[in-house]
């Protein structure tokens, strides 16, 4: 867009250049500043590049170029215009995770990111070869906003139940579907495990067959028990009856007057009774000895925005901790406070949020991309969102993480604004920026996109 001024003044001034608005960023003024004589006319051009990025929102964008005189600073003008951008899609979809395993059911989530710069609305469907399970997917149409991401809940259940033998894999995919455009599939793995394990299902099987063949050979070969001597006696005519008893029985004998009588046993002390104390001192001994330390739990970020909500259940507030390579977390900071150290050169890798009062946030992470072509970096991860007072992780904290040029973050319409300023590598902290309340899910992002840059402390409030 090219810009006309003309000098209606009566001496020579120069004039500066600024773009103001949401698209200033991605603006260019050439030349910054024109020199003009009275009554003559020049011009600037202006560029527009918005990136392929949420941030680029479809639609009309106002902007403004502020034009100061340096001879007359308090004639400053503002002509104001339009910047329409078209919009684009961009889909990415995954399984968590892409295989599940269950007897009768399984439950995938599906998380869909929208990268576009539009409203998205799609639908989610289930279908596999030979029909072999059936599909619960909930919400079955979700409609994302550009930058976010939605989770879908897809329930797995198989048509048929395998009783016995090894788990079987069943493949299926689950479609993302919008209107006008080519399904985007992906596909998943579902094991269907037996019910009752090959082993089980054998041991049952032997025991039954042994069971059988012992109840017939009893039944075919049960020994017939007979007396043969009383046979023997009936031959002879002996009675097997036994003798009849004496008529006069001798009478029981009384004990003798000196005869000792048996002492009676010692009753046994019970196990629980009191005895000589030694077992209950050993048992005091041992007791102290088996208490052992308990370690404190880590103090995360929404540890410490639980704390801050307990305190003031109606005030907003964020708190925020960085991981650093070689170092690990650092303690955790809230409200504008600083996370992080400004000016060590060492490079950030993650960073944990937790908010409260502002209905949960939304992150990014903006990382460093070795195989860049335009001196930038890349989103490598799908944007991560959590309720209040819920810890919420952006980037990595593996030992070969890439260092953070920067990362986004939103909280919802209706929580308020998120502000934020953050210190680059050999240079500054930047100056404090919003994102825009009452414009649906607005965004502001922390950092630089500079590929040889990265963040070495931040400071956030809400």
């Amino acid at each position: 867009m090219r810009l006309r001024l003309r000098n209606t003044g009566d001496v020579v001034d120069e004039y500066r250049f600024e773009a103001m608005g949401p698209v200033a960023p991605w603006t260019v003024v050439e030349p910054q500043s024109l020199r003009l004589y009275p009554g003559t006319t020049g011009s600037v051009d202006l560029t527009f590049a918005p990136p392929r990025t949420p941030d680029a929102t479809a639609g009309p964008n106002p902007f403004a170029v502020r034009i100061t005189p340096t001879e007359h600073p308090e004639a400053t003008t503002v002509p104001e215009g339009n910047l329409t951008i078209t919009p684009f899609t961009e889909v990415r979809a995954e399984l968590v995770p892409p295989t599940v395993k269950g007897r009768f059911r399984g439950r995938p989530r599906l998380a869909v990111d929208n990268l576009g710069n539009t409203k998205l609305t799609a639908s989610v469907s289930g279908s596999d070869n030979g029909d072999q399970l059936s599909y619960d997917i909930h919400p079955s149409t979700v409609q994302i906003e550009p930058g976010r991401a939605a989770f879908v809940q897809t329930t797995l259940k198989p048509r048929h139940i395998i009783w016995f033998g090894s788990a079987e894999q069943r493949l299926y995919t689950l479609a993302v579907q919008r209107s006008g455009v080519t399904p985007l599939n992906v596909e998943g793995t579902y094991v269907q495990r037996g019910f009752l394990p090959r082993w089980l299902a054998v041991f049952l099987s032997v025991s039954m067959a042994l069971a059988i063949a012992f109840v017939m050979l009893w039944i075919a070969y049960k020994p017939q028990v007979r007396s043969t001597a009383i046979e023997k006696l009936q031959e002879a005519g002996i009675s097997t009856l036994p003798p009849a008893p004496s008529a006069t029985p001798e009478a029981p004998k009384a004990p003798s007057a000196g005869a000792t009588a048996v002492p009676a046993a010692p009753e046994t002390q019970q196990a629980g009774g009191d005895g000589d104390g030694a077992g209950q001192g050993a048992g005091a001994g041992s007791g102290g000895s088996q208490e052992k330390e308990t370690e404190a739990p880590e103090r995360t970020a929404a540890t410490a925005v639980q704390q801050l909500a307990a305190k003031d259940p109606s005030g907003r507030h964020i708190c925020y901790r960085v991981h650093t390579a070689g170092q690990g977390w650092s303690a955790a900071a809230c409200d504008g406070e600083t996370a992080g150290t400004a000016g060590s050169g060492t490079p950030i890798t993650a960073v944990n949020i937790a908010v409260s009062g502002t209905k949960g946030t939304s992150s990014g992470a903006f990382v460093h991309d070795p195989a860049s072509t335009n001196g930038e970096g890349h989103f490598p991860d799908p944007w991560s969102s959590a309720a209040d007072g819920i810890d919420n992780y952006v980037g990595s904290t593996k030992e070969d993480a890439p260092h953070m040029l920067g990362f986004t973050i939103n909280v919802d319409s209706g929580g308020g604004a998120v502000c934020q300023s953050s210190y680059v590598h050999n240079d500054a902290w930047l100056g404090l920026a919003c994102d825009e309340p009452g414009t649906g899910y607005a965004f502001t992002y922390v950092g630089t996109h500079d590929n040889n840059l990265w963040i070495e402390a931040v400071r956030l409030t809400v």
